[in-house]
Parts: structure tokens; sequence; C-alpha cells
């Protein structure tokens, strides 16, 4: 177990945040040491929780493992807010594994459309023929199993485990990251190994073993509605009286994060080519964002193309003697995604005659492109267009 002293524990000195100094004796936490005196930490949580937690969503209070799984899968990198409506969808669409590992994938892409980080989309759909083939279809019930499934990581175990299951296993994302270290004062950094460590070992200590589906979802809501990422409501906090950020002035600069994300800049140019009432569009392959999404012709530059440049680049890629006509270029269209930013631009072109070797292009109707999933970013060209992409 690690063992905390005494005297390490009374070094809350005003204006500094203390780092926990251990011993290695045993293999666990020691409860006692941590916790704020008399253990209020998880007594006042539940308390807030029976008396003023209002948080309302679709899935909170779900047992049904399956819907738990599909909650936690939309709510990767998204917020609650944008996600409900997908939920909603997905179940309607979905009810059940079976159906989700029968369902064409292009089905299940556009219902994902808008959502982003599509391999979430493409991990679910795995899963859910795992599910089906290796699992009869029926979820699997103990936590390594369910960690084991493709796009499944500890916290999304831990909830499907005891929202489900009422299995013992403490839920660690960003919400409980914030509670903990500015609770308990912890300024090691959340994005290394260590630091994930010990929250999680931290976290699990904390755990309500009788009933860890209540506790769970109880921090979450503490962290999404009470102590918050900016402005949180500590004034009003039922752990105000023992949280070691609010007594230091702190809440701010916790949780620690020791990286700076590295953000790559990109600029796409969107041919549309159309000929006649058709276009040519291709679905992304490789790695690279977007795989599996449908998207028009690209060229990757380095900034925006300017008129000749447009030019140039239709002369080489339209057959010779083809005559074409420019008759829109876009506004710049600007999307944001964790580790890149993209900008670029839509060119509307009307061609005299098709490409002579269209390759990995085909030539589609447009009305076709409303069964057809795209990325955020193409989407946003389409609908100021006034295009419709519902399935009708």
């Amino acid at each position: 177990m690690l063992t905390f002293s005494r005297s390490i524990l009374n070094e809350y000195m005003p204006g500094k945040l203390y780092r926990i100094k251990t011993t290695m004796a045993n293999s666990n936490l020691s409860n006692k040491s941590l916790r704020p005196p008399g253990g209020r930490f998880s007594r006042a949580l539940l308390w807030w929780n029976r008396k003023s937690n209002t948080r309302s969503m679709p899935w909170k209070g779900e047992t049904d493992p399956y819907r738990i799984w599909i909650s936690e899968i939309i709510l990767q990198q998204t917020r609650v807010e944008q996600g409900w409506l997908y939920y909603e969808r997905f179940i309607k669409e979905f009810p059940s594994i079976g159906e989700l590992a029968r369902a064409p994938e292009q089905k299940v892409f556009k219902l994902w459309e808008g959502l982003g980080y599509y391999t979430r989309c493409r991990n679910l759909m795995a899963t859910a023929h795992i599910i089906e083939n290796r699992h009869n279809g029926q979820f699997p019930k103990e936590y390594q199993q369910i960690l084991n499934l493709k796009g499944v990581g500890p916290y999304t175990a831990a909830a499907i485990a005891s929202f489900a299951f009422n299995l013992p296993y403490a839920v660690v994302d960003g919400n409980v990251y914030r509670v903990i270290s500015r609770v308990f004062g912890i300024a090691k950094p959340i994005d290394t190994s260590k630091g994930k460590a010990h929250f999680s070992t931290l976290a699990g200590e904390l755990l309500n073993r009788k009933n860890p589906a209540t506790y769970n979802q109880a921090i979450m809501d503490f962290g999404a509605t009470v102590c918050k990422p900016q402005a949180p409501l500590c004034n009003t906090c039922v752990m105000k009286k023992f949280c070691r950020a609010y007594a230091l002035g702190k809440t701010e600069i916790l949780p620690v994060k020791s990286k700076r994300t590295s953000i790559k800049e990109r600029w796409f140019n969107y041919f549309i080519l159309r000929y006649g009432n058709r276009v040519y569009i291709r679905q992304r392959q490789g790695k690279d964002i977007w795989q599996k999404l449908y998207e028009f012709y690209l060229h990757e530059s380095s900034k925006k193309l300017e008129v000749k440049q447009i030019h140039d680049k239709l002369s080489a890629i339209l057959p010779e003697s083809s005559s074409f006509q420019v008759t829109r270029i876009s506004n710049v269209h600007r999307q944001k995604l964790t580790h890149q930013h993209l900008s670029g631009q839509f060119i509307e072109v009307v061609m005299g005659k098709p490409l002579a070797d269209k390759g990995e292009f085909e030539l589609v109707p447009f009305n076709k492109l409303k069964r057809l999933a795209f990325p955020k970013f193409i989407i946003s060209y389409l609908q100021e267009k006034n295009v419709n992409l519902s399935q009708d």
C-alpha cells in the first residue's frame, strides 16, 4: 500500500499546492490519509446528488449496456448538448446490437454525419460485429471483457460496468480529474502516465462500492454543473469547507496539464466539378482524417489558391481542349479539430467534357448526395448552397 505521513498531509501552506510524497509499503492508497476529514468527500457528493442534482440526460439511469455503450461512444469528444439528438436517432434507428451489426456501413456513417471523429463510428460498427458474432449478441458483463472491445478504454469500460452491472469500477473523465484535483489540491499533470495512474487509483479508493453507478454519475454531474472548467460555483459548493484549491485560490489552474497540443494547419481547395446535373465525388481512403467519408475533388495547398492558380490547376486536371467555367468561389470555410485547424474554399466548375480518366472518382447526380456521408467541413458548404442532405 502507498502510505502517507500525517506531517506531509499537514503541508497545506497558503499559496502552495501540495504534492503528496509517498513511500512504498502496500498496493493501495490509504483512504484515511487522503480523504477530507471524516470521509466528507463521498458523503458530501452523494448528499448533493440527492438534494441538488437536477441534470437531465436521456441515457441517465439507463441499465441497458448497449444503450450505455452507444451514449458513451457518442460523448467521446462531443458535448452532451450535441450528442443528445444523435443518441436518440441511433437508438431509434438501431434499437439493438444485432440491428447495428447488420446495418449497411454508409447508413451508419450517414447517421453519424456531423459528429466528427469518425474513428469512433468505425469502432462502433466493428464492436457491434464482434458482440453479435463472438458473444451471441449479448453484451459482455465482465469489466475486462468490456475493456477488450474495440474503441473502449478504461473510462468507457468503467461506465458500462458500473451503470449496467453495478460493478465497483470508478469512472475517470475530465470532470472527475477536475473535481479530485481541486478538492485534494493535487498538481500532478493529468496527461502523464504517472498522473493518470495516481488519479485513477485515488478515484477507485473514493468510489462508493455499495452503489458505484449512483456515485459515478454524481461525480461526473458535479464536475459538469458545479466544479466547472471556468467559473466554478465555489460559493455554493458543498465541498467548499474542505476544498484545497478553493482555500488556496487555485481553482482556475487545476487540473494541470504538462503538454501543449501541437496543431497542424491545413488548407483545402475543393473543386466542385460539375458535368450536366452530376458531380464528381470520391470516398476517402488511407489513414488521414475522414476515412471512408465522401468528398469532392481536393487539392491541398499551403495557402489559399489565387484565381490564376485555380485556372492553372483546372487546366492540368481537366481533359485537353475541354472548356470549363468557374462559376463561383466560396468564402473561406474553417473547422478546428483536436490536432488540426482546417481552412479551405469551394470552387464550383461547369465542365464541357467529362474526365477522360476519372480514377477513383465517380460521377453522381446531385440528388444522390443526400444518401452519402460527408465530413462536417463539406456539409457546411452544402448547407450554404441549400443542398438537401436529409434521407427522404
